[in-house]
């Protein structure tokens, strides 16, 4: 017989909370929960697993549809190991891009910050070089 949790319990197992496991029903990550008499949502452990993979994926930055596209990689036993490769180094490379932009606007505010005097006078190189 199958386990079968509700939504709190679920959260509990996986670490997210009760409305992420509801949005990602929403989304379409995760196949809409049984439901009991009284309306409450179950879940089984095939669902527990998925929620954890999901987790797992947001947490390093794949967007909802990224997610989606692992979740039908990692559903599918005939996928090939290359698709997936391909999606995760697209995504490093997204992320990369965004690290070179965070260290550019990192020297900018940091050359304002040094420029600026931080006294009591109104006169701010931050301010000015923001003006630019």
């Amino acid at each position: 017989m199958t386990t079968l949790v509700t939504i709190g319990q679920a959260a509990k197992q996986t670490g997210l909370s009760a409305k992420m496991i509801r949005h990602y029903e929403e989304a379409g990550l995760l196949k809409k929960a049984n439901r009991t008499d009284a309306g409450y949502r179950l879940y089984n452990s095939q669902q527990l697993q998925q929620l954890s993979f999901i987790k797992q994926a947001r947490t390093l930055g794949f967007s909802i549809a990224q997610v989606s596209s692992l979740l039908d990689l990692w559903r599918n036993p005939q996928r090939s190991s290359k698709e997936v490769k391909q999606l995760a180094e697209q995504h490093l490379d997204e992320i990369k891009q965004k690290v070179a932009e965070l260290q550019q606007m990192q020297k900018v505010l940091q050359q304002l910050a040094d420029s600026c005097c931080g006294d009591d006078q109104p006169q701010c190189a931050i301010l000015d070089g923001l003006q630019r």
